[in-house]
């Protein structure tokens, strides 16, 4: 029973450690004031709103309820979505710091002309960061066709 529970315990140690290892790491993925609200957002994409998501490099803009504080951009790749946040990761939300899809190939920060590349996130050449847009992640249904998108 002792040699049971110490190897329980070590185990659990070093899952403990681990993850507080990993989660406090010295990168973040955006500034300190970015706003952190839940987003949980469920999109049918037979209905006519949604049909740029039905092919590759399709995009829409997302402003529903539960859709963060400015929205999502969700676009579809070769090999699913990407699902961004449209507050900029580089910079604290202000008047003019919402993400906009420019010329169907590239998210832009109206504010300092910070661009990255819509299928992947990277920054351009020039970018002013190397932090890309805030993502999240979803499930798709292949026979319903249903997006759903969560954090």
């Amino acid at each position: 029973m002792k040699k049971t529970f110490s190897i329980i315990s070590i185990f659990s140690l070093l899952i403990f450690s681990n993850l507080t290892i990993n989660s406090c790491g010295s990168r973040e993925d955006t500034v300190s004031c970015f706003p952190n609200n839940p987003i949980n957002v469920s999109l049918n994409l037979n209905l006519p709103a949604y049909y740029a998501l039905n092919n590759i490099n399709g995009w829409i803009y997302v402003n529903e309820q539960q859709s963060g504080t400015r929205g999502l951009i969700i676009v579809r790749t070769a090999s699913g979505f990407k699902v961004y946040d449209r507050n900029a990761p580089h910079i604290c939300p202000d008047n003019n710091t919402t993400l906009e899809v420019k010329d169907n190939i590239a998210i832009i920060c109206p504010q300092d002309n910070t661009r990255w590349i819509l299928s992947t996130g990277q920054p351009e050449a020039g970018a002013k960061t190397s932090l890309p847009p805030k993502t999240y992640p979803y499930s798709y249904d292949v026979p319903s066709k249903t997006l759903n998108v969560y954090y």
